[in-house]
């Protein structure tokens, strides 16, 4: 009982469609596994602290040839500065910090209100600039349905408004089926630095069901086959005396 397990992991490789691996590589040695773990977090810390105004959702990280690393922001022009300053000066710095080739891609968040990342840091700020809790988790919750969302549920868990006791309070609107596998779950963690400690906000938003029809018919469909004895027996030797007589029949009516 109560067993949790993180809502994007517990769906990898299985939905079509649904979200991927923030980071695709392979290490052929330890050593090396060891080394890209340590250049990916380093990548994304450093990535998180210099554009926090950025409103950054994602960071994927690619290894082949060259590295390649790709953000989907709500603000792209932050990112990339007047003229492209600002991201020529991203991809020297983690050439600088890995030693390889790098190549940095920028892409634009549609729907801001439907991304859990951008949602929870959206509560999180909200709360380190004092708005009541309840009325910061009802706000979001309610632009993303607006948006497009099937459900949502959002928990802040710490001291909330200022209480001695640590708490939990969750706001939930429509269904999130959690232990559904089609069902495409975005989730995310942020923490509000508050004067009375840290706040956790967690947020689930249920964004619809992902269905392949098209491959069901030809991939799924039933296996059909015959066995056949090869053991003669009296029906067939009727069978086939029977049918040689129908040949010679036809045979001479042809003659």
């Amino acid at each position: 009982m109560g067993q949790k397990t993180h809502p994007i992991g517990f769906r990898l490789g299985i939905i079509k469609g649904g979200r991927s691996w923030d980071s695709s590589w392979f290490a052929s040695k330890s050593e090396n596994y060891k080394q890209y773990v340590e250049e990916d977090i380093k990548i994304r810390s450093l990535l998180r602290e210099n554009y926090q105004d950025a409103g950054i959702a994602k960071i994927s990280i690619e290894r082949g040839a060259e590295l390649v690393v790709t953000l989907h922001t709500a603000r792209p022009g932050i990112v990339i500065g007047r003229g492209g300053t600002r991201i020529d000066q991203l991809r020297e710095e983690i050439e600088k910090m890995t030693g390889k080739i790098s190549k940095v891609n920028v892409y634009e968040v549609k729907q801001p209100e439907l991304d859990a990342s951008l949602l929870a840091r959206n509560v999180a700020d909200q709360l380190e600039h004092r708005v009541m809790f309840r009325r910061a988790m009802r706000q979001a919750s309610t632009r993303a349905m607006q948006s497009g969302a099937e459900g949502i549920k959002i928990l802040c868990s710490g001291r909330l408004g200022g209480a001695e006791i640590a708490r939990k309070e969750k706001v939930m609107v429509g269904r999130v089926p959690l232990h559904t596998l089609r069902a495409e779950i975005d989730y995310d963690v942020a923490e509000a630095n508050t004067t009375f400690g840290k706040i956790g906000i967690k947020v689930w938003i249920f964004k619809g069901e992902i269905t392949d029809t098209e491959n069901n018919d030809s991939d799924l469909g039933p296996i059909g086959f015959t066995l056949q004895s090869n053991v003669p027996s009296e029906e067939n030797e009727e069978q086939q005396a029977e049918a040689s007589l129908e040949e010679g029949n036809v045979t001479t009516t042809e003659n």
